[in-house]
């Protein structure tokens, strides 16, 4: 007995959350086809789009198109029962070819000829200079992290550069230049990292746009921990497949910013001991001061009254005579 076949079947239903175009961009990407090729699959007729599976192959499929919103199933595959006794002798009508019946004609609702199970993508690309694709919140510090890595000494080459031409020259068309490259080379960075933070936030299901909130008095200061903090979507959703996992670069990196934001929380409490400690030095060498001041100002009036009246010398000689 052989073993059962399976088909992998799509009647146009979609997983929960995920609209039809984002379904058929995801599609049209797995299949590395074009979109027009794929909405004849969205015609609410019964397609297979992958025949004679293996039960476990057909699962895998199965997995990977619903982690891209399509809702397929798994149907077996009817078996092929022969009775000889039934089978009739019919007549070849004049004029037809044999190789007619050799000829597989071309339906407009068969799915693409790609091979599924070789061109299935389960994660989105990596595009760190694009705003389109997907990061989640590890790798989006990673690369913050290396962008600034990357920003510090380019920024300062960049200054000492500028300076240095500043001083040579003493113009203040060199001092408008410098500030110039420099503008530049800051824009670019911000530029790069704008992008990042939109991947982020389609990571999460939002739009690009909602990156402006950062420009929002208040708003800006929560915003960016609310990019950090929030997660993703674990499936697909409209702007595309989910990101790759995290490789151990991308976590030793993230948890870079951990042990920074770590630094300078020690060195900002450790700062304000400082501070307070050296206040607290002043403020009571300061009372001292005054504290002996005091002392030695009410001491002098109390000295000058202690001290005794001399006698006058006249009356001395008066009481000697009498």
């Amino acid at each position: 007995m052989s073993e059962t076949r399976f088909n992998i079947v799509f009647d146009g239903a979609l997983m929960p959350g995920v609209d039809t175009t984002t379904a058929k961009l995801n599609l049209a990407e797995l299949f590395k086809s074009d979109v027009s090729a794929i909405e004849r699959l969205f015609s609410g007729r019964k397609v297979a789009l992958k025949s004679n599976l293996s039960q476990s192959e057909a699962q895998k499929y199965l997995e990977a198109l619903n982690k891209s919103g399509i809702d397929a199933r798994i149907e077996a595959e009817p078996s092929l029962q022969l009775d000889l006794g039934e089978v009739q002798d019919s007549p070849q009508q004049p004029g037809a070819r044999h190789s007619d019946a050799l000829i597989d004609p071309v339906s407009p609702y068969a799915p693409p000829r790609a091979d599924v199970g070789e061109s299935l993508a389960t994660y989105s690309t990596l595009k760190p200079f694009s705003f389109e694709g997907r990061i989640g919140r590890l790798r989006y510090l990673a690369w913050t992290m290396v962008l600034t890595l990357a920003m510090l000494p380019v920024i300062g080459i960049a200054f000492w550069y500028s300076l240095s031409w500043v001083l040579a020259s003493n113009s203040l068309a060199a001092m408008i230049v410098g500030g110039l490259i420099g503008g530049a080379i800051f824009l670019g960075f911000a530029f790069v990292s704008i992008q990042f933070s939109v991947q982020r936030l389609h990571d999460i299901g939002w739009s690009g746009w909602l990156w402006l909130l950062n420009l929002v008095p208040f708003v800006g200061s929560v915003f960016p921990l609310v990019m950090i903090c929030a997660p993703g979507n674990d499936g697909p959703n409209r702007y595309g497949p989910p990101p790759p996992p995290n490789s151990t670069a991308v976590k030793v990196l993230s948890w870079l910013w951990v042990v920074l934001i770590v630094l300078m929380i020690v060195g900002a409490v450790a700062g304000a001991f400082s501070g307070l400690s050296e206040d607290y030095d002043t403020s009571s060498l300061s009372s001292y001061e005054s504290s002996e001041s005091s002392d030695e100002t009410s001491a002098e009036p109390a000295a000058e009254a202690a001290e005794p009246a001399s006698p006058s010398v006249d009356y001395e000689e008066e009481q000697e005579e009498q």
